[in-house]
């Protein structure tokens, strides 16, 4: 129920007075149990692109997060271990580290703890336990030594896998966008169509839910997602056709009727590299997501110049993402 107060409260806020667009910070919240090291995040990279901790070693964290795209796999649901598909759309991990909640249905409070999740996943990376993934690492002497430099004699536990992860994924932010260099004062950075079209998400009232630094809703605490109904009006041509209400979101998490359809506001940042759209990824472009969002979310038509407008603003919100060499893993 907080969160929804949370979300409702929001929502009455900014039908008013929309909130202001903000830059992207240069970096992420750092949790005080997990402090960034250069030896921490380039394990968790290791881990990260490391198919072997899947059960038939041929599924990573990057397979569908792929961090030399978008951040995801470019595939409506992504694919597991036996070319098993799962039934949502991959979310970017790019500017992650910057989302309160993770997964789509905000089932995880933070990095870590979402990193554990899909080594077990019997559709992902399908390891037995957390025990089995442990034992599998552990094989590699390697890694049982960065392990102990890094963590000291606990060494090599789930927890501090998490950790590795969650470091390497803080890292993954996309600063310097267009829009970003824009509000520094470069008002060259922006053409005229994505200017328009910066002006119409706030005339139109996309703002009340994309804000914030990450376009995915206001600053929260860590664990305290910002949620909202999708669709919020149910039955339009949109839902028909892509099937939207099908998937209860948070609900199948909660069993709180009054998170039927909820979802985590998912972040604008790198929009156009992250297609296709929505939790079961049926929406191909960007256009079209445009479309839906506004039909679906405020019950309002958009011209044709609108949306072009609109989907030039979203391109200007694509940063500059650091190249990420494949690392080399232990023999």
């Amino acid at each position: 129920m907080q969160n929804l107060f949370l979300t409702l409260t929001f929502l009455v806020s900014t039908s008013l007075f929309a909130a202001p667009m903000e830059k992207l910070p240069a970096n992420p919240p750092i949790p005080s149990d997990n402090p960034q090291t250069a030896e921490k995040f380039e394990l968790g990279k290791k881990l990260f692109f490391d198919k072997r901790l899947s059960k038939d070693n041929t599924v990573s964290c990057n397979s569908c997060h792929n961090v030399n795209a978008g951040g995801e796999d470019h595939r409506s649901t992504s694919k597991g271990i036996k070319g098993q598909l799962g039934g949502r759309n991959a979310p970017t991990v790019w500017n992650a580290a910057f989302m309160s909640v993770q997964f789509w249905d905000g089932r995880a409070k933070s990095l870590e703890e979402q990193a554990k999740g899909p080594l077990i996943n019997p559709i992902e990376m399908g390891m037995e336990n957390h025990d089995a993934v442990v034992a599998k690492i552990k094989r590699h002497p390697e890694y049982v030594e960065a392990f102990e430099k890094i963590f000291g004699k606990e060494g090599v536990t789930i927890d501090n896998y998490a950790k590795a992860v969650a470091a390497y994924e803080r890292t993954l932010i996309t600063p310097n966008s267009p829009f970003d260099r824009y509000l520094r004062g470069e008002k060259k950075a922006l053409n005229a169509a994505a200017i328009r079209g910066m002006k119409k998400v706030e005339e139109v009232g996309c703002l009340a839910c994309h804000n914030g630094p990450n376009f995915a809703g206001p600053v929260l605490p860590e664990g305290t997602g910002f949620y909202q109904k999708f669709p919020t009006f149910p039955g339009t041509e949109f839902d028909k056709k892509y099937e939207f209400s099908k998937d209860l979101g948070r609900y199948e998490v909660t069993k709180n009727e009054a998170d039927k359809n909820m979802f985590r506001v998912q972040t604008w940042r790198n929009i156009a590299l992250t297609a296709p759209y929505f939790h079961n990824g049926k929406v191909q472009s960007l256009e079209e997501a445009v479309r839906v969002m506004a039909k679906t979310q405020l019950n309002k038509e958009l011209h044709a110049g609108d949306v072009a407008d609109i989907v030039a603003f979203l391109k200007s919100l694509s940063g500059n993402r650091p190249k990420q060499e494949p690392p080399h893993l232990p023999k």
